[in-house]
């Protein structure tokens, strides 16, 4: 099992700094894209079009960085040849910044959103849902990040659990939101868009639990991403399913 204090214990101080270094701007990227969902959805809620356009633009950023620490993972894969643990945090790295740099995608799509809500001069139903589901899945974002700051596999379940009751309240608030449109027509086309938002940050949510799941693999070196929560849940307990 890997921990916070296990993981740069080599003989080579460069390698230790280069995983390090690969690590914390991981995270970094991940600060950024967290700080990017939560501007989008008070953009959308406080019609603030200059808000969601700054997010629209800090997506070129997010871009440049998932390709730079692609290159460094690469750079170490070649140079270090890594082993198990090492291996796995690399992986992990490789494979956590899509669903971040999707996060930011995501957000990006919200922003948009909320920059055509404003012009349209009203708001429509939904934005309480939209605060609530946004205010959940921010929380996931950041606690999947700071499990693998951690190294946390405990933290990393509870986001992984937690991805099913941000499930069900996306199920609930889409029912409620088709049968507004379907008692008030004229509101079809703002809702429609309140719901893509939604959608959104349903899928914010997924990649939250990608991510933890990453973590669990990274601490437990047990590839969980296809478990049922039972099975993970003993993996990380380190009990027999």
């Amino acid at each position: 099992m890997i921990t916070k204090d296990t993981h740069t214990q080599h003989i080579s101080q460069q390698f230790n700094a280069e995983l390090e270094d690969v690590r914390s701007h991981l995270l970094a990227m991940g600060g950024l894209v967290e700080k990017q969902v939560n501007d989008a959805v008070i953009a959308l809620i406080e019609a603030d079009s200059g808000l969601a356009e700054q997010v629209r633009e800090v997506d070129d950023q997010i871009n440049l960085m998932e390709r730079n620490i692609d290159e460094e993972c690469v750079r170490i894969l070649a140079r270090r040849q890594p082993a198990a643990s090492d291996l796995r945090l690399i992986i992990s790295v490789s494979k956590s910044v899509i669903d971040i740099e999707r996060i930011g995608d995501e957000a990006t799509k919200i922003a948009r959103r909320a920059i055509e809500l404003c012009e349209s001069g009203e708001s429509p139903r939904g934005y309480v849902e939209v605060r609530h589901i946004g205010d959940q899945v921010r929380k996931m974002v950041q606690e999947a990040l700071d499990a693998f700051a951690r190294f946390d596999a405990d933290l990393a379940l509870s986001v992984v659990q937690y991805d099913k009751t941000v499930d069900r309240e996306y199920k609930t608030a889409l029912r409620e939101l088709v049968t507004y449109m379907m008692e008030d027509p004229r509101s079809i086309s703002r809702v429609l868009s309140v719901i893509w938002v939604l959608r959104s940050l349903e899928r914010i949510g997924d990649h939250a639990r990608n991510i933890a799941a990453l973590v669990i693999y990274l601490v437990r070196g047990t590839d969980v991403r296809h478990m049922g929560l039972a099975r993970m849940q003993a993996e990380v307990q380190g009990e027999k399913p």
